[in-house]
């Protein structure tokens, strides 16, 4: 109907300049129209005096103005100026997705089906007619094919920056007029890259697209993402947050799983709410040290059209080392005894402890030399800085000096480690902290205005209860259950002594509250990140309660100090440290190794030899050497290809030469993983945002199967290749005809109807 009324297809329109081919100036066209109007409303208004009211005048003035510009424009012979690709002297790549998710059959008809139909019936044989059409199947590249009919939707990736890419580079050897594209959009990549479409809009190329599938299936869960920690210490539980999107299943209950190897983990039942997205968290224990590779994901729920999108894997490097805690005690306290007590059985946590018996006599327990600690709190950033964590009881923050208090805020900040504080007689306000650089990392302000704070030591019996955030916390889960969790720590002793504290500060999490019968709660336990590390608040020296007055089987308050310090320690970084930002490559080989070296004081290394043995899945090992960024000093990098499927094994080892003499630094170990066949499962609908988007960004247009047929036309509006301005008339369109009549046959209406004719 469009081509039908205005002669041309839209796309001529929205890329084509209106132009005047008359002799005339289009400043005469102005002026003929406003003199006209002037004369047709000084007739007007003669015959108003007689039987028009004004509001009737000025409609049939407003009808005769807008027939008399209109006759007048098409008397100046307007035309559209566009650029068009000249017959037979171009190319039209043609590129034909036949990745797995085209083998989809939507409406008992594959979408490589449809695609294949399309190019058959309606594209090629009105291209062919005009251009040269050379034809590529896309897959993870594009490859010249002879006909459409060979491809079968078998290629495990959808790359379509990378497959533009390659087009784009054959534009310099010959005249690409413009690209179609095939596809459901399923790109793998993450999107189309700004330097692929910045290349084509430099070339001028349009990337016209078809978009195949549905938007998205009537009945489908699909995990979106999982977000879980890369390294844990060996029979930690640790805590997934599992993405989903889904659709036709609001209300519905589903499972969601963790398995390893096909053993069930971990499992937990959801109710899958009426908003398209929702995220959730699953726990769950990592094992025995070593790399573990984790399915988590949705049990198939009846009726699915897609259950392959269900689950993803991630993996977890569950660490061998022992971590070290080194805990400063200022007094002899049950809290103490219990807190080295709880971490005996730990095969993860070794307690190095010092506690004060008398003003200049220190007990120490746990050293692994007779020389360790002898000369009381680490003086040196290096003797502080060799263990993973710190926990500083009630102590008064006078017997440190000015520099271990600077020092105890850069082990959190600038070595990684971390630090807990715990309440005390001496401990927090009451031991005079709010005035040290110690404060500035704590998660909790202090409680009142008042400079010095007031003292906030209470040893009346308060009651624990868990916040929202802390019943989804792995420090507080002392019962694999969420719900039986809960009501656990219902059931917990009272603490008979806390330190009431202020208000948490901003990117801190409050896990637990204590509160006396019929007072406002404050913060128990309060976590946050500090620079490179974590901090912790324990507001209580009571918790040995939770053992004494249980069953002497229970384990609730072992388990809990053995997951808090787990949490303290964890991530607590060595002097090598290697990441990569996908652990687990879905049909990808290209693996950026990113390696951060520092010294015993952790500053860092700019000037290290850092080296990476790959060991592949087939057992066979490589080595790789990796260079310095000129950006981030102590930062190495360098990208690995994983030819294979399989999970891979990285050791980094770094040394440094001095005076010629090598020093080792560390080591650290990675590992992940290549899987192909995966990501054409995930987002197996249409993306027809990323189509669109891709069209607009490049000058070409979106279209659907029924609509392709006015590409063959379109295609031609472009400014790449061998093209030539066209000059088409406009002045005869039927649209314009038929305004003519309208206008002319409104007017006479309206005067026979008010009796003027």
């Amino acid at each position: 109907m469009f081509e039908f009324l205005f002669k041309y297809p839209p796309a001529i329109f929205a890329k084509g300049k209106l132009v005047m081919l008359a002799p005339w100036p289009v400043w005469l066209y102005a002026v003929l129209v406003l003199l006209a109007a002037a004369g047709l409303y000084r007739n007007i208004m003669r015959e108003r005096k007689t039987v028009l009211s004004n509001a009737r005048s000025l409609a049939i003035w407003l009808a005769q103005t807008a027939l008399l510009a209109l006759l007048l424009f098409m008397l100046w012979h307007p035309a559209i100026s566009v650029a068009r690709l000249r017959p037979q002297q171009n190319v039209i790549a043609v590129l034909i997705d036949h990745s797995r998710s085209m083998g989809i059959a939507d409406d008992g008809k594959t979408r490589l089906a449809q695609a294949q139909e399309t190019l058959d019936k309606q594209l090629l044989p009105e291209l062919s007619k005009k251009f040269q059409v050379r034809l590529y199947g896309l897959g993870r590249d594009a490859v010249r094919i002879d006909q459409p009919q060979a491809l079968a939707a078998d290629d495990n990736a959808t790359r379509i920056g990378d497959s533009l890419k390659h087009i784009a580079a054959e534009a310099g050897t010959m005249p690409l007029g413009a690209v179609v594209l095939l596809s459901d959009g399923g790109d793998n990549t993450g999107g189309i890259d700004r330097d692929t479409i910045s290349q084509l809009r430099q070339l001028h190329v349009p990337v016209h697209t078809v978009g195949y599938g549905p938007d998205h299936f009537d009945r489908d869960i699909e995990v979106v993402d999982v977000a879980a920690p890369a390294r844990a210490l060996a029979q930690s539980r640790v805590t997934a947050r599992v993405a989903i999107r889904q659709h036709g299943y609001a209300g519905q209950k589903a499972t969601l799983t963790v398995r390893e190897n096909g053993k069930l983990i971990s499992g937990q039942t959801l109710e899958l709410r009426p908003d398209a997205e929702q995220s959730e968290s699953v726990m769950f224990s990592v094992g025995e040290a070593g790399a573990h590779s984790f399915q988590i994901g949705i049990t198939p729920l009846a009726g699915e059209q897609n259950t392959q999108n269900n689950s993803v894997v991630r993996l977890v490097n569950v660490g061998r080392k022992k971590m070290r805690v080194l805990y400063m005690e200022g007094e002899p306290r049950w809290e103490y005894k219990f807190i080295r007590r709880a971490l005996e059985d730990d095969p993860s946590i070794e307690i190095v402890s010092m506690l004060r018996t008398t003003q200049n006599k220190i007990y120490r327990q746990g050293i692994a030399t007779p020389g360790e600690l002898e000369a009381g709190f680490p003086a040196k950033a290096e003797e502080l800085f060799k263990y993973d964590g710190l926990i500083i009881g009630s102590v008064e923050a006078s017997y440190f000096s000015n520099d271990q208090q600077r020092m105890i805020r850069d082990f959190a900040d600038k070595r990684g480690g971390g630090v807990l504080f715990l309440a005390g007689r001496f401990a927090l306000a009451d031991g005079g902290y709010a005035a040290t650089p110690m404060a500035e990392m704590m998660p909790l302000k202090f409680a009142g205005d008042k400079t010095p704070p007031e003292k906030s030591w209470s040893r009346n019996f308060a009651d624990v209860t868990l916040t929202e955030a802390g019943r989804d916390n792995p420090i507080c889960q002392i019962e694999d259950d969420r719900a039986k969790n809960a009501e656990r720590w219902k059931k917990m002793p009272q603490v008979a002594n806390y330190a009431a504290m202020g208000a948490p500060k901003p990117g801190a999490v409050v896990l637990m509250n204590v509160a006396e019968p019929g007072h406002r709660p404050t913060p128990l336990l309060t976590i946050q990140n500090y620079g490179r590390g974590r901090v912790g608040l324990f507001a209580t020296a009571g918790s040995w309660r939770w053992k004494m007055l249980q069953d002497h089987n229970d384990r609730s308050h072992a388990t809990y100090w053995s997951q808090l310090l787990r949490w303290l320690v964890t991530e607590t970084p060595g002097e090598v440290i290697s990441s990569t930002p996908h652990q687990v490559l879905s049909d990808d080989m290209h693996v950026p190794l990113r390696v951060n070296v520092r010294d015993r004081n952790f500053e860092p290394v700019s000037d290290a030899a850092v080296q990476a043995t790959i060991t592949r899945p087939d057992g066979n090992a490589e080595v790789m050497e990796l260079k310095p960024d000129p950006l981030e000093p102590g930062t190495y990098t360098g990208d690995y290809t994983a030819e294979k499927a399989g999970t891979y094994v990285a050791e980094t080892a770094a040394h440094q030469t001095l005076n010629g003499a090598k020093t080792e630094l560390g080591s650290d170990t990675l590992t992940f993983r290549r899987e192909d066949g995966v990501a054409e499962n995930f987002g197996a609908a249409q993306n027809k945002d990323l189509l669109e988007k891709l069209a607009g960004d490049t000058g070409g247009n979106y279209y659907t199967p029924s609509t392709a047929k006015r590409l063959a036309e379109e295609v031609a509006v472009s400014e790449a290749g061998i093209t030539g301005h066209d000059n088409l008339d406009i002045w005869d369109m039927p649209v314009l005809f038929l305004l003519v009549i309208l206008i002319r046959g409104g007017e006479w209406i309206l005067r026979r109807k008010w009796g003027v004719v």
